[in-house]
């Protein structure tokens, strides 16, 4: 069965003030990546912006409003990231569904993934870290829609913690959340997941993959997922700018084999988003993140 892939151009169209941090141009890089290895451009299915009422029936309404109209303070929109425009309220909205559509194709298909997504430091009523609405969340809620899915399990493997995913769940007892980061990184003021574990910097392959292991089995044993979600950040990586680990490409594909050997096992669907990274260089930085691809299955 063909994993689907989801993406919209949109996810890479954002004017950003130069030298800014985030490497808006990585989505569409992408998906050049992925066809110039063969996948046909035919196969990319093309989300709808998100409906305003999804967002303010999960989400802070005064928030969701004053955001999307383009009021919210300065401070706020500071502790976002990014400087407001209508064009970054489409672009959320969209990416946002492609992490929720790409869920129900997980649902249908086995597996699934978003060429975005890994919005976790977005809040119930505030944004945080290039995150404005958390769509790992909605994602969760999304799958928890079919009959068949009751619990979701959420794997966090972005560098830095899953701070607002692991808030948002905290009184979801069929959503768990697994969070493996950067113990001295953003955000500094970590948030209780089901299970954390924080790592040192300069952490390598071996120790990094036995960790995920162990920290899969105890998941597994405390929880009986009926689907995961999975943000596959790569900002792990050795040459990341803002990560501190010290992950090589190899150690990002192990990982990522290693989640979907999860999914495999249990006999569970999977939708998986790329999460941060964040290289200056962008050809380098697709490199990296293409290995979920290769991953699941989807290029050799």
């Amino acid at each position: 069965m063909t994993t689907p892939l989801v993406f919209h151009p949109i996810y890479s169209q954002l004017d950003l003030p130069e030298r800014h941090r985030f490497p808006i141009e990585k989505y569409v890089g992408i998906r050049d990546e992925l066809i110039r290895r063969g996948i046909d451009k035919a196969r990319f299915i093309t989300p709808s912006p998100l409906d305003f009422s999804v967002l303010t029936d999960n989400y802070d309404r005064q928030y969701v409003e004053a955001l999307t109209s383009g009021n919210l303070d300065k401070k706020a929109m500071r502790r976002i990231g990014f400087p407001w425009s209508q064009q970054l309220i489409e672009r959320t909205r969209t990416a946002v569904a492609g992490t929720c559509l790409t869920a129900s194709l997980a649902l249908q298909h086995g597996k699934a993934l978003n060429l975005t997504g890994g919005y976790h430091h977005a809040f119930a009523d505030f944004g945080s870290g290039f995150c404005l609405f958390n769509d790992l969340y909605l994602a969760a809620k999304t799958m928890q829609k079919s009959s068949a899915i009751d619990n979701v399990l959420i794997v966090d493997l972005d560098v830095h913690q899953g701070d607002g995913t692991a808030k948002l769940a905290e009184n979801d007892r069929d959503i768990f959340t697994l969070s493996i980061h950067g113990e001295k990184n953003f955000p500094y003021r970590k948030q209780q997941s089901n299970i954390d574990i924080g790592l040192a910097k300069g952490t390598e392959d071996d120790e990094y993959l036995q960790t995920l292991e162990q920290a899969l089995a105890l998941a597994k044993r405390q929880f009986q997922p009926d689907a995961i979600i999975y943000d596959a950040g790569v900002d792990v990586h050795v040459n990341d700018d803002l990560g501190h680990l010290h992950i090589s490409t190899e150690g990002v594909y192990e990982r990522d084999k290693i989640v979907f050997a999860l999914a495999e096992q249990l006999g569970v669907p999977i939708a998986a988003v790329i999460g941060g990274g964040y290289q200056r260089d962008i050809a380098a930085l697709v490199d990296v993140h293409i290995q979920l691809y290769r991953a699941a299955g989807v290029i050799s």
